[in-house]
């Protein structure tokens, strides 16, 4: 079969409803033995909006993204999204709430996370098929559009051990838009790569936010960051440090230790 010409459905982020904002966190709190992983996490993000997640490893930022997809389950907070669901994490979560928040998001993984013994196209249609019932043929041609458009056409009937590290994140990536997600999540997607593949990852994922679509982006590529986020948060020791718009977060940060991080992974690379 040839591979279908991008359609607009495919290819197109959500249509917003209202001008209310997208996702709602509140008192996001989240233990592993004794230690409080988070503690007390609030943020909104808007539709169309870009917000970066940084910080040093081990802050709360992967953790943040997984309560939100349901792969963790925090002791307290609220999640609600403007199309529903709201989860109160204080209270039971069942499977219906898990499944319904993974109805709302898709998680790109830091390793690909991809299925080794199937192809790139049945990677791409398994979630489609088999999570939100969507037929075959539909969730083939919306494949082919989505993979038209990253430029992997080509590697339709390919195995993940015959692609590159940037081709199986470009995978990972189409994987999760072929959810048609209101939310897209990325947990450091060019940690895992070669430093020569980092730019075909962070060009997809721009041209991703210059679309519209919303997106949660763990990352330490500040640079990336600084240009395409519309907001910042800085995460430590479980809690948002500092947030902000990135020309002031990262100019201008107005707390220390804010100050000290940018400086260490920011100031090296610039004049």
């Amino acid at each position: 079969m040839s591979p279908a010409e991008p359609t607009d459905d495919a290819l197109a982020p959500p249509a917003p409803a209202d001008d209310a904002p997208l996702l709602t966190v509140t008192g996001l709190t989240k233990s592993f033995g004794a230690h409080r992983v988070l503690d007390g996490v609030d943020f909104e993000v808007r539709r169309g909006e870009v917000v970066a997640l940084i910080g040093p490893s081990g802050s709360g930022k992967t953790t943040v993204l997984r309560s939100l997809n349901g792969l963790e389950t925090p002791e307290a907070g609220v999640v609600s999204f403007a199309d529903g669901p709201t989860v109160d994490f204080s209270a039971a979560v069942s499977k219906a709430d898990r499944t319904a928040l993974r109805d709302r998001s898709a998680m790109v993984f830091q390793h690909h996370n991809l299925f080794p013994h199937r192809t790139v196209l049945q990677n791409v249609t398994e979630g489609p098929i088999h999570a939100h019932g969507v037929p075959k043929a539909e969730a083939a041609a919306r494949a082919e559009a989505l993979l038209a458009r990253v430029g992997l056409s080509e590697k339709r009937d390919a195995y993940p051990f015959q692609l590159s590290g940037g081709q199986q994140q470009r995978v990972g990536i189409v994987r999760a838009l072929a959810l048609q997600p209101s939310l897209l999540l990325f947990d450091e997607p060019t940690s895992a790569l070669d430093s020569e593949l980092v730019g075909e990852v962070l060009l997809a994922l721009k041209e991703l936010a210059d679309e519209g679509w919303t997106m949660l982006i763990v990352t330490h590529e500040l640079a990336f960051a600084r240009q395409v986020a519309d907001e910042v948060l800085f995460f430590d020791d479980g809690v948002i440090v500092e947030r902000g718009a990135p020309k002031d977060l990262f100019t201008r940060p107005t707390q220390e230790r804010t100050r000290r991080f940018v400086d260490r992974l920011l100031r090296p690379f610039e004049d």
